[in-house]
């Protein structure tokens, strides 16, 4: 909490002392099983980046079923919302 912004966390680097390091990662650090092919998880501060990376998500890995699936209800819950205030639709007729 200063004036550049918030710490980030020190990472935990335990390293035995006869432990001999030959490969490209040590077996003491912890990671999850699919951080390595999301592209959600990381430095993707704030509302807008997290937009950002979920919207550019789903373009590169979405399929036409699940864009349609999601314009549906999208459609459905707005028409919901306009039943519920008792929108009234003869506005637009002539």
């Amino acid at each position: 909490m200063g004036l550049i912004g918030k710490r980030k966390n020190k990472k935990f680097s335990y390293k035995p002392r006869h432990y001999e390091f030959d490969g490209e990662n040590s077996p003491f650090t912890i990671n999850h099983k699919f951080d390595q092919f999301r592209t959600t998880v990381g430095d993707n501060r704030g509302l807008k980046a997290k937009f950002k990376t979920a919207i550019a998500d789903l373009r590169r890995s979405s399929d036409r079923n699940t864009t349609l699936r999601l314009l549906i209800i999208t459609a459905l819950l707005v028409l919901f919302f306009l039943y519920i205030i008792d929108f009234d639709l003869s506005i637009f007729y002539v």
